[in-house]
């Protein structure tokens, strides 16, 4: 069945930057010409400031529904405090630090205010509520109060990166959408009653190859704080501002082995500026207008893609992103498998096989800032970590799992993606095959083999070992207890899995 391939634009709108002159008006309006020109469909999002700014609000006032959308984005300012009897502790009028730009550096009570006063704001001003809610981090207890007091179609938050602006989002579900949970909006919900009924989309379009890595090496492990490989149109030699890695992304990204559906947000927040971006947007906007031509993707607001998803799925549908080739490189292939349960990656390097992330997604998993207000400039949210070829790397080391043979590596052929099922797939490697599915995933081949978790670093985002048995391993992390159990395989140590009748047979388990 043919996937539905989907490309939100979403821009958003500051009223100030404290970095550097910068003409944020033009951005907005060169944006939206450049959308009428094209006939695409997109959203603007405003933050308080551009809010109460009549220049931004008396222009969006003239646009056709039908083609621009209007929401809101949640990041805290200073006119934002003033409006609710909050006291502001930013150095600017708007600050990116996390203890004053974001949900979590307040209490719940104060989450609560400043989210009424934008969305009455918002009401006051266009005469109705608005749908669509997004900020680069916000917290669980927020998501809960807006949903169910505002009628809401879609939530964005950032993509997966580590230390990246001052937040941390790790270990999350990896791209497309899913229902959160209601105790950690980072996690999927694995049950209707914790689960929060709005989709969650992941912002941006990461690099499926190397945006995982991106900055780690064997000898000095992971970035503190990685860089950015995204769809962003202001990032060049790879990413959005660069039209040969434009290309593989629109052809990788929507290749149609996803499971469920190909996405990507593409756009830009003002505060870049027009010349930074115009070049890159320029290039992407053609190139959609040509691909939604020719019916290789769809371009929609993004209340329509959040309508849609609501009414075809429950629950969190197990999705994909597939990349047969990288940008520079055709034998480098990566696949990110993401369910309700669990995430796994599975990367070739010209045959170099190995798993490099497992994290398992737990409801209950308590938000780290439900009860607790954030004091610092950063922040961060994670996810049960079994597999971490990033955080895990250093010392000579690249983190992940192997598959061995006598000892030695099994190199991996040519990759070859298959949906068996809904929510099921079928990756083969010639010499290896992996079946990933909701509960678990399954390696098969015809000789016997080992999986071995090989890592150069344990004292970041490292799971404690509990106990391990020939069938089961045990882990905790911040409290929360969960493991792996083989239906077919045996555990030689916490760190290596021996086949059985060349099948390993894993089940994704919480206790």
């Amino acid at each position: 069945m043919k996937k539905r391939n989907i490309v939100n634009i979403i821009n958003f709108i500051r009223d100030v930057e404290p970095r550097g002159p910068v003409d944020l008006a033009e951005s907005v309006l060169r944006q939206i010409d450049l959308m009428k020109e094209h006939g695409l469909k997109g959203t603007f999002l405003l933050q308080y400031d551009a809010l109460v700014d009549p220049m931004y609000t008396d222009l969006l006032k003239t646009l056709d529904p039908e083609q621009f959308e209007l929401g809101v984005w949640f990041e805290i300012v200073e006119p934002q405090c003033k409006a609710a009897n909050i006291p502001w502790t930013g150095r600017f009028p708007w600050d990116w630090h996390v203890h004053c730009g974001f949900s979590v550096g307040y209490t719940k009570p104060q989450r609560e205010t400043l989210a009424n006063v934008l969305f009455e704001k918002f009401r006051d001003i266009f005469g109705y509520y608005p749908r669509i809610f997004g900020s680069w981090l916000f917290d669980s207890h927020t998501v809960r109060y807006i949903s169910e007091k505002y009628d809401i179609d879609a939530m964005l938050i950032c993509k997966e990166q580590y230390g990246t602006d001052g937040y941390t989002l790790w270990g999350g579900y990896y791209g497309q959408a899913y229902y959160p949970s209601r105790e950690n909006i980072f996690m999927p919900a694995q049950t209707k009653k914790e689960q929060i009924g709005v989709p969650l989309f992941r912002m941006l379009g990461s690099d499926p190859v190397y945006q995982y890595d991106f900055g780690m090496s064997a000898e000095s492990g992971a970035s503190r704080v990685q860089g950015v490989i995204t769809l962003e149109p202001v990032y060049f030699g790879a990413g959005g501002g660069a039209p040969a890695w434009v290309d593989w992304f629109m052809k990788e990204n929507y290749n149609g082995d996803c499971l469920t559906f190909g996405y990507a947000q593409a756009g830009q927040e003002n505060s870049f500026g027009w010349p930074r971006m115009r070049e890159g947007i320029e290039y992407q906007f053609a190139l959609f207008k040509k691909l939604a031509d020719e019916g290789k993707i769809t371009v929609e607001r993004v209340g329509d893609t959040g309508r849609w998803f609501k009414k075809t799925w429950t629950s969190t549908p197990a999705s994909a992103i597939t990349a047969h080739t990288s940008f520079d490189d055709k034998d480098k292939n990566s696949v990110w498998y993401s369910s309700k349960n669990y995430r796994i990656n599975l990367f070739s390097d010209h045959g170099s096989f190995r798993i490099r992330d497992i994290h398992v997604f737990d409801e209950h998993f308590t938000d780290p800032f439900e009860d607790k207000v954030c004091p610092a400039n950063e922040a961060a949210y994670e996810t049960l970590p079994v597999v971490d070829g990033n955080r895990h790397s250093g010392n000579g080391v690249i983190g992940g799992v192997r598959i061995l043979r006598a000892g030695k590596p099994v190199d991996a052929g040519e990759m070859k993606f298959t949906e068996i099922r809904e929510g099921e797939a079928l990756v083969d490697y010639g010499n290896f095959s992996v079946t990933l599915r909701e509960e678990g995933f399954t390696f098969a081949s015809d000789d016997e083999f080992e999986l071995k978790y090989m890592f150069g670093r344990d004292d970041d985002h490292m799971e404690e070992i509990v106990k391990v048995s020939e069938k089961e391993l045990v882990m905790s992390f911040e409290g929360r207890t969960y493991g792996l159990k083989l239906e077919k395989g045996a555990f030689v140590s916490a760190s290596e899995i021996r086949s059985e009748k060349g099948t390993v047979d894993c089940v994704i388990k919480r206790y």
